[in-house]
């Protein structure tokens, strides 16, 4: 699929390094690289595939989750327009395979750069170089922060912390959903839902949990 005028502005304004290439080279690049449009829920990569390229995300959002071997998954991290993946970045970097899943959690819209467009960009265009080792940064940084809450934080204070990030009170979520965020299982987190709910901070219902008192879940994620 041939990129758009509209997504072509769109990728200029979300990845500034690219248009730093030059007229010619960056017309060159568009032409070298795939415009993929995903529905949601679509398997983006797998754990074990081989990595063919490195997204540009133009639309929608990336869940990157970790799969134990009894099945249990734990989110790792998100891909946002105007960012991307780390787990590629490193499976290019390291001609590996990857070693987790990506998921659309939302219809995707992205160009995929192939991989020899990716190491020749990461040697030739210091911009982009930049951005993927600020990415590796940032990431790494949050990573960081899941492992300390996994290994130190009570399970009751990162589902508290999690409710919390939901930009509106009012959720359209199962508790076998919170419990795959949580890299749980859903018997615990509906215990501790069922000992929010007793204490009046959320309110329970079939697929749905209301935020009642978002200064009390806040006390509690801080204990």
């Amino acid at each position: 699929m041939s990129i758009s005028t509209v997504d072509r502005e769109k990728l200029q304004k979300l990845y500034p390094a690219l248009p730093d290439l030059g007229a010619e080279r960056f017309a060159a690049l568009l032409r070298d690289s795939r415009l993929l449009q995903l529905p949601a829920g679509t398997e983006v990569f797998a754990e074990r595939q081989a990595c063919q390229g490195f997204p540009l995300l133009l639309e929608g959002s990336i869940k990157v989750v970790k799969q134990a071997g009894n099945g249990r998954e734990m989110t790792l991290y998100r891909v946002a327009p105007g960012g991307s993946c780390i787990i590629t970045s490193s499976c290019l970097l390291g001609h590996a395979a990857y070693n987790a899943r990506g998921l659309a959690e939302s219809p995707l819209t992205l160009l995929a750069l192939p991989a020899d467009s990716f190491a020749s960009l990461l040697v030739e265009h210091p911009p982009f170089r930049d951005f993927v080792f600020h990415l590796f940064s940032e990431r790494i940084a949050e990573l960081m922060q899941l492992v300390e809450e996994v290994a130190f934080a009570r399970l009751d204070q990162r589902l508290a912390k999690l409710l919390l990030n939901a930009p509106q009170d009012q959720l359209n979520v199962t508790h076998q959903q919170l419990a795959d965020e949580l890299g749980s299982v859903r018997e615990i987190v509906s215990r501790l839902l069922k000992g929010f709910a007793a204490q009046g901070l959320v309110g329970l219902g079939r697929e749905q949990l209301t935020l009642l008192d978002r200064d009390g879940l806040r006390r509690l994620a801080a204990q």
